[in-house]
């Protein structure tokens, strides 16, 4: 059957009129069914009007939402926006070419973006290290109103990745601090900061696990013993707050685990007690005084744990400091530590948190297990300085060769189960050892077959080793390792 165009036209508009009479019908009475009937059992924000030509805000469940407006409303002011500017190096498509120099390359000002949080109403704030490293410009935005201050560096620890920055303000609204030891996991925190340049941004989630050793802290002596968080966090966030549901600051964001560089689900903030000792230290001094135990201790196993019937965490010491506070206590590598100043120990990053809130010259009470007795120990902790002299006690340098050479303490001969040997430490890069391919903390056994237990020694036959060269010795895991070279 054909139509005519006008005929055509007329059959089109009708079809088009019942399926509007139609669409409006199933409208009407969808309304009028499923969503009155979803709706019931939903508490309507009572702040909110039911015109229906407004928007609906519904609650359900009544608290919640009061308790994380309230904790939004207390911390939001205390976090600031940060931004720096860097000089970079920008590399050539030659880079590599001529060793470590470029001869191409070129240098920039390259800006970045994070937060951070006040601590004192004079100025003082708190973000991550790796914000503001290496600035050559540090500008600080307050929350309310848009103020802008220049800011300059108080301190910076590297080994929590935490720095203080001041800038000139008075009556700020300073964050206040929860005890980070009593935070539960489970329990609701919020995220704020500015990530991606969005500033005075608002996540929610709950502590997801406490203790995290992620390895991110690039440093001889760091500290880990984050706050996991599902509370999302992005680039921008770092140096951010992470805040209970009374607006108190459980710890500074820090980290994500990602493999796109966004977050995936799992975010890191370091403990507020481990920020309020560094800040405390950075404001007083300018340096975080750290205390140092003198020894490493490690996780134990669960043969370990059967082993010794130890129904919680605790941690075993795995190396001692020669001369250091807990060799001169009695310690032995192998005991088992419990407790802490009374406290459980569970887990290192427990331990390594718990030392960090000390000083030099403090006490450390230990409760240690040992071939199936319990031994108190205490021992009087000691400063960067102290413990620095005695990892470099009799360590001599050879500029030549990059490195410090140092004899075995009487610890690390029974530990590796040796007699005599040279640590190489402190190894230079680019100079001959670091070439040969030696490790840090390498422990030289022979050179060209012959055993050396003098530092000097060892060096003046390395520096002078002409034609063929044989080295044997341990790495610093302790695996035997052997090199062999043609020096002219």
């Amino acid at each position: 059957m054909k139509f005519t165009i006008k005929q055509s036209l007329l059959l089109g508009s009708a079809l088009l009129f019942l399926s509007l009479i139609f669409g409006y019908t199933g409208a009407w009475l969808y309304n009028s069914n499923v969503l009155n009937r979803a709706s019931q059992g939903l508490q309507i924000a009572s702040d909110v009007s039911m015109d229906r030509s407004g928007v609906r805000a519904i609650s359900a469940n009544g608290d919640m939402p009061s308790g994380f407006e309230q904790a939004s409303a207390s911390a939001t002011p205390s976090v600031v926006f940060i931004k720096t500017v860097s000089t970079v190096q920008y590399d050539s498509p030659l880079s590599g070419l001529f060793w470590d120099f470029d001869p191409f390359g070129s240098r920039g000002q390259a800006a970045s973006t994070g937060s951070g949080v006040i601590v004192s109403k004079d100025g003082y704030i708190v973000t991550n290290n790796h914000v503001i490293q290496g600035a050559d410009k540090i500008t600080v935005v307050l929350n309310k109103p848009k103020t802008e201050y220049t800011a300059r560096v108080v301190g910076t620890d590297p080994s929590s990745d935490l720095a203080v920055l001041k800038i000139e303000a008075v009556n700020l609204p300073a964050v206040a601090f929860a005890n980070s030891d009593l935070v539960k996991v489970g329990e609701w925190v919020l995220a704020v900061g500015n990530p991606f340049n969005l500033t005075s941004t608002v996540t929610a989630g709950i502590v997801s696990a406490k203790g995290r050793n992620i390895n991110i802290v690039k440093n001889q002596f760091p500290i880990e013993s984050f706050i996991q968080t599902d509370a999302a966090i992005n680039p921008g966030n770092s140096g951010g707050a992470l805040v209970n549901l009374r607006g108190e600051l459980v710890g500074i964001n820090t980290a994500i685990q990602s493999n796109t560089g966004s977050y995936s689900g799992y975010g890191f903030a370091i403990p507020a007690n481990i920020v309020m000792k560094v800040v405390a230290d950075l404001m007083d001094n300018g340096v975080v005084l750290r205390a140092f135990s003198g020894m490493t201790v490690g996780e134990m196993t669960s043969e370990e744990m059967k082993r010794y019937n130890l129904g919680t965490d605790a941690v075993k010491v795995v190396d001692l400091l020669e001369d250091g506070p807990a060799a001169k206590s009695g310690l032995q590598i192998g005991d088992v530590i419990t407790h802490m100043g009374g406290v459980f120990v569970d887990g290192k990053p427990m331990f390594d948190e718990h030392l960090a809130y000390k000083r030099p010259g403090q006490d450390l009470d230990l409760t240690v297990l040992r071939a199936g007795k319990t031994l108190t120990v205490k021992l009087v902790l000691i400063g960067k300085t102290e413990n620095q002299a005695l990892l470099m006690k009799g360590a001599v340098n050879s500029k030549l060769l990059g490195a410090d050479f140092q004899p075995l303490g009487e610890t690390d001969k029974v530990k590796l189960g040796l007699t005599s040997g040279i640590r190489l430490i402190n190894i230079q890069r680019g100079k001959t050892i670091a070439q040969m391919g030696l490790g840090e903390g390498f422990v030289v056994l022979k050179f060209n077959g012959k055993t050396y237990s003098e530092p000097e020694d060892l060096i003046s036959a390395m520096e002078g080793a002409r034609g063929r060269i044989e080295i044997v010795g341990k790495d610093r895991n302790g695996s035997n390792q052997s090199f062999s070279f043609y020096s002219y």
